[in-house]
């Protein structure tokens, strides 16, 4: 009998400790997945790789639409992991959409939709650069094919762009701190500080670019953003300015990986951007990691 008492007490009791533990376990929710996550799991190999995981179709767009110069819209065909976040992408003064047409299929392979735009004229400002940028992502959200805009999620939306176009990435992410991540490409502008922008930034800087130098525009661009901000400096090794218009590894990576990780709040990618890499075609890179 005692023995059969002391069973019954040590079942209770183990009952008790795994009520107590389910008790405690309703205060501490599994982390929750995140819902923008979107492809495999990331390796040096697939942010190296020339085409990512998702097929893609494109979609032109006229320059006789209001707001910027028309374009090219690349967007992933596959929906079955849901909607994906945008990327409008200006070229610099006196170049096309042609000069960063690489990064479009490239871009999109990766879970993006991307449009390379064309700017009015071929001699537009910065600050113009930056209005149709934002003019290209509103006509994605509200003006596009229905395919396209039924693969875009409007609310996860970013800019890059390069020289001038660079410098009208920084002024669209001054005017709309809703969006997500911004990349501007040797950038070029009359204005040094931006202390204003609150969009996560990752500036890409050339080593021998002699149109936008590192020391006039990259660098002093880099550190007037403020100091809680989200923010990274890459600085192509043996660069020049017209790095960004050719097909290049580096700078895919590093943009795919910063859009992954403020674009689709994907985590999995923050492996690439902290601690600071040191890749060879780095020759320096700052950065406000961890993040």
């Amino acid at each position: 009998m005692a023995r059969a008492a002391g069973a019954m007490t040590a079942a209770l009791a183990v009952a008790g400790g795994l009520l107590g533990a389910g008790v405690a376990g309703a205060d501490v929710t599994p982390a929750q997945e995140n819902p923008y996550e979107r492809g495999p799991d990331p390796s040096e190999d697939s942010i190296e790789a020339i085409r990512g995981s998702f097929s893609v179709d494109e979609e032109s767009v006229s320059s006789l639409v209001s707001g910027f110069g028309g374009g090219t819209i690349y967007y992933p065909t596959d929906t079955s992991e849901g909607t994906f976040g945008g990327v409008a992408i200006a070229p610099g003064y006196t170049a096309d959409q042609g000069s960063m047409e690489w990064y479009g299929e490239r871009l999109a392979s990766q879970g993006f939709v991307v449009f390379t735009i064309d700017t009015n004229t071929r001699f537009d400002q910065p600050g113009q650069r930056g209005d149709q940028l934002l003019a290209a992502l509103d006509y994605l959200a509200d003006r596009s094919d229905s395919d396209v805009r039924e693969v875009l999620d409007e609310d996860r939306l970013a800019v890059m762009g390069h020289s001038m176009g660079g410098g009208g990435s920084l002024e669209a992410t001054a005017d709309r701190p809703s969006l997500k991540a911004s990349i501007p490409l040797t950038p070029w502008n009359l204005d040094k500080t931006w202390g204003e922008v609150s969009v996560p930034t990752m500036i890409i800087g050339a080593e021998n670019d002699s149109v936008a130098s590192v020391r006039t525009h990259s660098e002093p661009f880099y550190e007037s953003l403020p100091g809680s901000l989200e923010k990274a400096y890459l600085e192509l090794r043996g660069a020049s300015h017209f790095a960004p218009n050719i097909s290049n590894t580096t700078i895919a990576k590093y943009s795919i990986s910063w859009l992954k990780r403020f674009v689709d709040e994907d985590t999995r990618y923050s492996q690439f951007l902290c601690p600071n890499p040191n890749d060879f075609d780095i020759e320096e890179y700052r950065s406000t990691c961890p993040y």
